[in-house]
């Protein structure tokens, strides 16, 4: 694999880790280590992926109190030929984290900027929680006040798309609450949670049952949280699929077997295949 040469005057958006150390790239490594100097959200926390990596560059704090302040000096350096890297605390620059406003002025100023791809929070989640990618949305973290909240929820009440959220893991129950309320407990979900690390979990299932499960087990309120709620729509096609197993099962198997498979081969949950098949046997 070839080395990543850095080039003067150019500003490096570099994705980082979320969790596990060994999800940092070559290319970013490479970078990491060659850049004039790092702009990180935390100076404290990037400096034990920098020990990981061996990288000997300075680290600078740049975080969203100094930004916009910063955003300036940066552009002027980057001017002069300073090679510049940009990462936050986990995950990909700019997504929920500092760096917009210095990307926006680094493109206005005419400064190349080089997107390092890797890690994120979002796409980790989609890629594991069993619900639809081809369309999502992406929330950023949701508003601390359950009116709030349940505003948000009540406007993608209609949206076929997957909705992605960051959430405090003190709210999560409560936010799971409001979703439900709001979009109902059938509505497909999954929380993920310290995606990467060691007690890395996927809840995936109904709301009600989600919400049901997070509420019962307090370790599921702990750590980094990645809220997913499936799109308008999503729940007729469930339903719709689970109706045409459980009709083709009914021709060779009572209602409670047919049922209990139809529900492993849709995962969907038993009661609710069970439920239809007694409806579709009457029907038939």
């Amino acid at each position: 694999m070839s080395v990543q040469t850095v080039q003067p005057g150019h500003l490096y958006v570099v994705a980082t880790p979320i969790g596990n150390l060994g999800d940092i790239t070559q290319r970013a490594a490479q970078i990491l280590c060659s850049v004039d100097a790092i702009l990180a959200e935390d100076t404290r926390t990037s400096a034990a992926l920098m020990r990981h990596i061996g990288s000997r560059v300075p680290l600078q704090s740049m975080h969203v109190h100094n930004e916009n302040d910063a955003a300036g000096r940066i552009i002027a350096r980057l001017q002069t030929g300073e090679s510049l890297a940009l990462i936050s605390d986990a995950g990909t620059p700019l997504i929920s984290d500092p760096g917009f406003p210095l990307v926006r002025a680094a493109r206005a100023a005419g400064v190349p900027v080089v997107p390092v791809p890797g890690a994120s929070a979002v796409i980790a989640a989609l890629s594991a929680a069993g619900l639809p990618t081809d369309q999502f949305c992406f929330g950023g973290f949701l508003p601390a006040k359950s009116t709030a909240r349940r505003k948000v929820f009540a406007g993608l009440a209609k949206v076929q798309a997957t909705h992605v959220f960051f959430e405090a893991p003190h709210r999560i129950a409560a936010s799971l609450a409001d979703a439900e309320a709001e979009l109902g407990a059938d509505r497909p979900a999954a929380v993920a949670r310290e995606l990467t690390k060691q007690f890395e979990t996927v809840l995936g299932d109904t709301l009600g049952a989600v919400r049901a499960a997070v509420d019962a087990d307090s370790n599921q309120q702990r750590g980094e949280i990645v809220l997913l709620i499936g799109g308008a729509g999503e729940q007729d096609d469930n339903d719709a699929e689970l109706d045409r197993v459980v009709t083709v099962l009914l021709a060779e198997l009572p209602a409670k077997q047919a049922a209990g498979l139809a529900a492993k081969l849709t995962g969907g949950r038993r009661n609710a295949a069970y439920q239809r098949a007694l409806v579709l046997s009457e029907k038939n």
